[in-house]
């Protein structure tokens, strides 16, 4: 189940791209807008022509409720793609939330609705919308090192985000929230005043 919104719950990002086998981890500058922003939920993808953000527009009129749109730039990254307009607009369609490998502006008003949006800056700069750019909707798409398919499952929150194929999606947030129970535990022995050496078996 898509799990969204202001109030963290659920797996960490760091926690699944451990439990993936450290695998699936976007670049370390797409963060959220808002520390308490997090997203849990199933990609719907963009690609966006340079400085254009008219692919965001149809996107959210062709993706489904409950689903991340997830928006590859082409390394283009400084243009607002997303403002408060978008943002309304995603939130009417009850998406989960945005992840853009590109700039978003009005952020103020962003932080002010909520909505979870995971963006690499926040940039001013405004784009166009040409109905003749090469833009393309649920298609495999890249970001980074990491290949993003329609239906991969997207979780981001204030450390950054992780794609996880969809095939995998139910074993490795199982395993995540394994490791979360070990870790707890481990936190358990080091308040105790256990050393971290002799926990991890490091003593010499």
């Amino acid at each position: 189940m898509p799990d969204s919104g202001s109030q963290p719950s659920g797996v960490s990002s760091a926690t699944v791209h451990e439990a993936s086998g450290r695998r699936g981890a976007l670049p370390s500058r797409i963060k959220p807008i808002s520390e308490r922003m997090y997203v849990n939920a199933p990609a719907f993808t963009v690609r966006l022509a340079p400085g254009d953000n008219l692919g965001l527009h149809r996107a959210i009129l062709a993706a489904e409720p409950g689903q991340v749109l997830i928006a590859d730039t082409g390394g283009h990254l400084e243009y607002g793609y997303w403002g408060e307009i978008l943002n309304e607009a995603a939130m009417a369609r009850d998406l989960a939330g945005l992840v853009i490998d590109g700039g978003v502006r009005d952020v103020g008003r962003l932080r002010a609705a909520g909505f979870p949006v995971f963006a690499a800056g926040i940039c001013i700069r405004g784009t166009v919308k040409d109905a003749t750019s090469a833009i393309s909707l649920s298609t495999t798409i890249r970001i980074g090192e990491v290949a993003i398919r329609p239906g991969d499952v997207v979780v981001g929150d204030t450390d950054g985000v992780v794609v996880i194929p969809a095939a995998e999606a139910d074993d490795v947030l199982r395993a995540s929230t394994d490791r979360d129970a070990r870790e707890e535990a481990i936190i358990g022995r080091v308040r105790a005043g256990e050393p971290t050496l002799r926990i991890y078996g490091l003593e010499t």
